[in-house]
């Protein structure tokens, strides 16, 4: 049993042949999906994905590159759209250094207002973190001395200390597609050395990142088992064994998504 939790399937880049999408997903033995909302203004055309099937979930949060767009968000207004039923989390949020496409103070806000949604409603937080290691590992310790909150550090590619110090507070790291590129050994030495296998799950980050062998194509659900075997052989861990606990650990974060 495959799960997807990362999938952006609501952009330009499906608009032709989501349906196609779904089902060769759906035939890559993939059994759950979730349709990642990184723009406010997005969130009706990610939950109406969500609303039309079964086996797809959503969630309300805006990317750190679009806090610019809305960094007044308050937690009130997150957990008022975070009624809706096919609704599984907060996010995704978080920080981004690299290209600067929205000011440092804007990030905050917005990151400090979706964490405390997190935290009032019991919904997981999608982290984004990009360059802001330090920064990032210094406000999850901060806020989690406010009161639980449950973070996931989606597509990990930071260093062993933000993987340490998020540990520590009993956070979920996911896999995706980089850990199976030729020059991505730093990242498959954190997950091998530093983060605990039961709190790893796997994504596809669609429509980027495709996995080995998939490289330069749109990336998308259906190559999650790719990823599952990139993340087994980097860590030494026999293919059914890390399906079966990424998926054990994606039910246990993602708790309002029933299983098959």
């Amino acid at each position: 049993m495959l799960i997807d939790s990362h999938v952006n399937l609501h952009g330009e880049q499906f608009a032709d042949d989501l349906d196609a999408v779904i089902e060769r997903a759906r035939a890559a033995g993939v059994k759950r999906m979730i349709t990642i909302c990184c723009r406010l203004s997005d969130f009706a055309a990610v939950s109406a994905i969500a609303e039309a099937h079964d086996d797809i979930w959503c969630t309300i949060g805006a990317h750190p590159h679009h806090a610019k767009d809305r960094p007044d968000i308050t937690a009130g207004e997150l957990i008022e759209i975070a009624e809706h039923p096919k609704v599984v989390a907060i996010g995704e949020t978080g920080l981004d250094f690299h290209y600067g496409y929205s000011p440092r103070e804007d990030q905050f806000a917005s990151l400090t207002a979706h964490i405390e949604a997190a935290r009032r409603t019991g919904l997981p937080l999608v982290l984004h973190t990009r360059e802001a290691d330090s920064e990032m590992a210094d406000m999850l310790e901060a806020e989690m001395g406010k009161g639980a909150f449950k973070p996931l550090l989606h597509c990990y590619t930071g260093g062993h200390d933000l993987a340490r110090r998020a540990a520590t507070l009993g956070a979920w790291f996911s896999a995706s597609g980089i850990v199976t590129f030729k020059k991505a050994e730093d990242v498959r030495t954190v997950f091998r050395d530093t983060i605990p296998r039961e709190k790893i799950i796997i994504e596809t980050d669609c429509p980027y990142l495709a996995p080995v062998p998939h490289r330069g194509q749109r990336n998308e659900p259906a190559f999650l088992p790719d990823v599952a075997l990139g993340l087994a052989a980097a860590l030494d861990w026999p293919v059914e064994d890390c399906i079966a606990s990424t998926g054990e650990a994606f039910f246990a974060l993602f708790d309002k998504v029933p299983r098959p």
